[in-house]
């Protein structure tokens, strides 16, 4: 087995594997890319209330949607000059999109009038995980288009449960997601894998190990495991697994894999661990097709990128 140091990373680890037993890593200065999300804001009418914040990233354009129409003479940014775009208000939409990203400790003021001539204030800030793609805005929590929305939001979370459960349950009777869990728990004498390579990582707040496993016997079964050692050292937030994707690289299909996570989130100083089986089966031995696996964190940001090359993984067996 051959173990290798990773350095230099901030905030992601991302490198090229071709294939599983390649002793190179080609490692790219990555630009921290929070992924947009959708969420909603009942905004209180009780002063003592803090004022609501936007989560925003430099280049991505959010945008505030509103219940009713916004007066653009009245809706400002103040401070933008030189750090975003000229604000953008039209009908019940306002677009902010910063030239950059701000600094952790910038604040900016968002006043908002409504035709009505309701006026909102929100601060503008950072993001530091999901930078706000859009954000659904109730003035009036109890209004009916609020209380509408909610109750769908709520049936949505519902279904996706639902989708869950019944998910799981099938995962328990997946053959690779009993070989995930066997590896999750550090048994691997009774998993068919032997231990192949391994690189290190570490950024500040985080200690990642990367390994990855190939069948004991080369006609044994066509599937690969790659597991995550991270270790959290981040003193103010636990880690945890928003999304894993692995994804043709070429088509960016999706490509079907079992996955064990534990613990589902890791406190300060603790390890957990993320094992990710791969089923080669479709895919025939020359073949120079690349997969690539993303993990994301709670909160939308991407953490690893891997590409792996099929070929090798077959021929270096």
């Amino acid at each position: 087995m051959r173990k290798q140091a990773a350095s230099g990373f901030r905030g992601v680890l991302l490198f090229v594997l071709v294939g599983v037993s390649t002793s190179v890593v080609a490692l790219v200065p990555p630009r921290l890319i929070p992924q947009p999300v959708r969420r909603s804001l009942y905004l209180s009418k009780d002063p003592r209330h803090e004022v609501p914040q936007v989560f925003v990233a430099g280049g991505s354009a959010t945008t505030l949607r509103f219940d009713r129409p916004c007066e653009p003479s009245r809706t400002k940014l103040l401070g933008w000059e030189g750090r975003f775009e000229p604000l953008l208000v039209g009908g019940k939409s306002v677009v902010i999109v910063p030239l950059q990203d701000l600094a952790p400790g910038d604040r900016f003021l968002l006043l908002v009038t409504l035709m009505d001539g309701t006026q909102l204030a929100f601060t503008v800030l950072a993001a530091r995980d999901g930078v706000d793609g859009q954000l659904d805005v109730f003035p009036d929590s109890e209004s009916p288009d609020a209380v509408r929305f909610a109750l769908k939001e709520s049936r949505d979370a519902n279904r996706s449960l639902r989708a869950e459960i019944r998910q799981h349950r099938e995962e328990q009777a997946s053959v690779d997601h009993a070989f995930a869990t066997l590896l999750a728990n550090n048994q691997v004498a009774l998993t068919p894998f032997r231990e192949k390579e391994s690189w290190l990582a570490h950024e500040p707040g985080l200690d990642v190990e990367v390994r990855t496993f190939i069948p004991r016997k080369p006609a044994a079964l066509q599937r690969v495991a790659v597991v995550f050692d991270v270790t959290n050292r981040d003193p103010e937030r636990p880690w945890g697994l928003q999304e894993a994707r692995i994804t043709n690289a070429s088509t960016r299909e999706p490509q079907p894999f079992a996955l064990r996570m534990v613990p589902s989130s890791i406190g300060l100083d603790e390890t957990g661990r993320i094992v990710i089986i791969i089923d080669l089966s479709s895919f025939d031995v020359n073949s120079k097709e690349k997969l690539v696996l993303e993990l994301f964190r709670d909160g939308g940001l991407r953490h690893a990128y891997l590409e792996l090359n099929v070929g090798s993984l077959f021929s270096r067996r």
